[in-house]
This record gives structure tokens, sequence and C-alpha cells, in this order.
């Protein structure tokens, strides 16, 4: 660096990501959240992705699973554009404001529906569970991705540390409106009209060590910056390392 130049000035989150239709593309990281496809079973047909910034995910899920036919709904411009190139058909919409029939979209349209961290985004992501139920066929499934609140990165920032760091994107990404742990995501799909098949997790880098070190021990005790942690059993320890949940669930009749 030059005598003269001075380093790049981060600016806050709530300055750079709250625009969500306006959003660059070059915000969405342009990847594939594998674990999404622990929760795949089978070979789905006709596929709607909530959320599929620029259709990475999509694309892979179709090199997959040839027969697939992906519909994706973005909000962000700049994102819609490129996952329209990638899937074969893409609606350029908030999914609240969505005018399915509009669309072609009626009952029983989709074998699988994937929210890859998106209902927590919503406002109201019951309502539009219970609105995408319908659209799901006899025998087909949703599933999500949900970020776990209940981490210790969360938790030991809140108790310790007295803040609550939104950021652009991660556990406290800026432009999530609803925070789940594990029993509000079973509350949310149970009262919705799903059933929980399934679950998985995934652990955060940072907790790793903690995770492996005490994974299968009986209780434990934690000891996370000032805050300790007694008695944890190993559902608490899974909970407390856990960063995402992956859920597959299917309407109830």
């Amino acid at each position: 660096m030059s005598a003269d130049a001075s380093p790049a000035i981060r600016l806050p989150a709530w300055q750079t990501c709250l625009d969500i239709e306006g959003q660059d593309a070059a915000h969405y990281l342009d990847y594939v959240n594998e674990p999404m496809f622990l929760g795949i079973d089978g070979d789905p047909g006709r596929v709607l992705e909530l959320g599929c910034a620029a259709g990475k995910f999509g694309m892979v899920l179709k090199e997959r699973h040839p027969q697939a036919r992906v519909t994706g709904i973005e909000a962000g411009r700049a994102a819609a554009e490129i996952a329209a190139t990638r899937l074969d058909k893409v609606i350029c919409s908030r999914i609240e404001d969505v005018d399915f029939a509009a669309h072609g979209i009626g009952p029983g349209a989709f074998d699988l529906v994937v929210a890859g961290d998106v209902l927590e985004h919503m406002s109201n992501p019951w309502a539009a569970l219970v609105r995408l139920r319908p659209l799901i066929a006899p025998g087909g499934r949703l599933v999500a991705s949900i970020p776990n609140v209940r981490n210790l990165q969360v938790l030991e920032g809140l108790a310790v540390r007295g803040r609550f760091d939104y950021a652009d994107r991660g556990l406290l990404d800026i432009t999530h409106l609803r925070f789940f742990a594990l029993d509000d995501i079973r509350l949310m799909l149970d009262t919705t009209g799903y059933k929980l098949e399934a679950f998985h997790f995934t652990i955060s880098p940072r907790l790793h060590k903690t995770y492996k070190e005490n994974e299968g021990k009986e209780k434990v005790t934690l000891n996370v910056g000032r805050m300790t942690l007694a008695d944890v059993t190993p559902r608490d320890l899974m909970e407390f390392c856990a960063e995402q949940y992956i859920v597959r669930a299917r309407p109830r009749p």
C-alpha cells in the first residue's frame, strides 16, 4: 500500500444488505449448500426452489437428477437474471408476493419444495408454509435448511459480550427476521400442517473441536469465554454446536 493510500472502509451491514431487490448478484455466494442434498430422497421431478439466488443449487440438482425441472423464486433482480440461465423457470419476486395461479402453478404442481436458508428471512414463514402446502403433490416433500439461534457463538456474544452482532451473512445475517432453535422448527412444521420425517445438522467450524471433544459423553461442562454451562447433555451439545438444521417434512393429509 502506498503511503497516501488508506484502507477500504467496511460499511455496516445495514447500509449494504437491506435493499433485497436491488442487491448486486455478487452478494449471493455462488455456492452449493451440499448438506441440503442429505434431505432429498429419491429422484425429484418437479422442483420449486424458494430464494434460489443465482441458481447454483438448482443447477447442481439438475445435474444430479437429469429428469428434474426446477422453478426458482428470487427477489434479487440481478441474481434472478443469472438463475434464469441455469434453471427451467425463474420468478423474480418476493415469495410472499407470488401469484402462483398467474404463473400456471396449481395444486400438486411440485414433488419437492426446497427452502435453503430462506424461511428466516420472511416476516411470516408460517403463512408461507401453509400457502405452499397444497402445491406439494401427494408423496412430495419439503426440504429446508434453517440457521440455529441456540448456537454457542450467538449465546456467548449476547450473554458475555452483550452483543447481537448483525452481519452481512451467517447466523446473524441482518436480513434475518425470524430466529429458530430445533424445537421451534418442529413446532413451526407441526402447526403449519407438516410432519417432520428427518433432520440433519451441520457444525459451526469454530465449534467443531468443542463438539468432537465432547461427543458421546453423557454430561459435560463447557467453558466459553466467561460463560460456563454445566450438565450439558448430548442433545444440548448438538444444539449448542449446530450451525444449521436440514429438515425433511411431508404435508399431512
